[in-house]
């Protein structure tokens, strides 16, 4: 596939999570057609090749169904895929910014801007000052490694640093077009020594979303490569350890009321991995079940509406065949980072679950 139909099929579902990126309009013209162009009609079914997907009844819920039929008019006001990067992630930003305000109401917080190891973050706290001091979560937000910095890792480290009792370090790490892999990786690194200083390796925990999920994982493989002590827990959410690719690559965006790509995407494509090896498990970790085995208790999230959840469904099969402790959750109906929007119940479902496991498994290694 070229990278041109990847940033297209991208496009829209970035509003959903962000995990997109643009493509010049010579590059577009040049591209493969799609197979298949949906349509989706008042109640929400999408129409394509003389059937019909009627939207989940199983477990969705009327607010996700909602949800649904804003995102697909939201997407048709996306910055064009061609344009300068600041003005995506100036849209973006206000997206994110409004949920994260939205959040804030359901789940009060305190903030603070820092620098830890270097590194930009935003500090999360719940308010009142019931934060466990033991425990601390590193927050690496989505946006395609090019936007979602500040107001993207709030819209994942509120609910959490909230439900859980635990501080959510956001970080901003070095993104592109600007720097390229293994950057963010190293930024990750700088803030986890600084943390390492105060707390037991086990009482830290990674998580993250789309591209934060795969900075996630490739965290791991990178601290290891460090021969540093492995984190507590981590969540890779709407990611996984293997390349974007099986059945979800080309359902989800049907799903989504998008076009089916003729082949799915690759992250050789994006920007931030511009020369760099993506047989490396440094980049895609799961090409190595050695590295995999020293991956901590690993939760991991999708909906079937995701064209990541073939990746995620991969990487809980090889995890747990490295012999890994993984937690899978899928909802139904469900789409690419739907945990982004706090009003939906299955967002909320989904938060619960994360303050959970990490309640459950950070800081438990001494105790054994």
């Amino acid at each position: 596939m070229s990278a041109a139909v990847f940033w297209n099929r991208l496009g829209r579902i970035a509003l959903c999570g962000a995990f997109a990126v643009g493509a010049s309009a010579s590059a577009q013209d040049a591209a493969p057609k799609v197979a298949v162009a949906p349509k989706v009609d008042a109640d929400g079914a999408v129409v394509a090749a003389g059937a019909r997907f009627p939207f989940s009844a199983f477990a969705a819920s009327p607010q996700a169904l909602k949800r649904f039929q804003e995102i697909l008019v939201e997407g048709k006001s996306a910055p064009g895929l061609g344009g300068p990067i600041d003005a995506s992630r100036t849209f973006y930003d206000a997206i994110n910014s409004d949920r994260a305000g939205r959040m804030r109401t359901l789940y009060p917080v305190e903030i603070k801007a820092a620098k830890i190891g270097g590194v930009a973050v935003d500090i999360v706290e719940p308010a009142a000052g019931k934060t466990d001091g033991r425990r601390v979560l590193i927050n690496l937000h989505g946006g395609a490694f090019l936007w979602g910095a500040g107001s993207g890792g709030l819209v994942e480290s509120i609910p959490v640093a909230n439900l859980s009792g635990i501080r959510v370090i956001s970080v901003d790490y070095r993104q592109g077009p600007e720097s390229v892999f293994p950057a963010a990786s190293e930024d990750v690194e700088s803030v986890y020594r600084a943390l390492l200083k105060e707390h037991r390796a086990d009482e830290i925990g990674i998580y993250g979303c789309s591209a934060g999920g795969i900075l996630t994982a490739e965290s791991v493989a990178w601290l290891a490569s460090k021969r540093l002590p492995t984190p507590g827990a981590i969540g890779i959410f709407c990611a996984g350890v293997v390349e974007m690719q099986g059945d979800s690559a080309y359902v989800g965006p049907l799903l989504m009321g998008e076009n089916v790509p003729a082949a799915p995407g690759n992250l050789g494509a994006l920007p931030y991995f511009k020369g760099a090896d993506v047989a490396s498990p440094l980049v895609i970790p799961g090409v190595s079940t050695a590295v995999l085995a020293r991956f901590p208790p690993t939760l991991l999230i999708s909906g079937t509406r995701d064209f990541a959840m073939s990746s995620v469904l991969r990487s809980d099969d090889l995890l747990t065949r490295a012999g890994v402790s993984t937690e899978l959750h899928v909802w139904d109906g469900m789409w690419h980072s739907f945990f982004s929007d706090p009003e939906l119940p299955e967002s909320k479902a989904a938060y619960q679950v994360m303050a959970r496991f990490f309640q459950r498994h950070l800081g438990q290694r001494a105790r054994h």
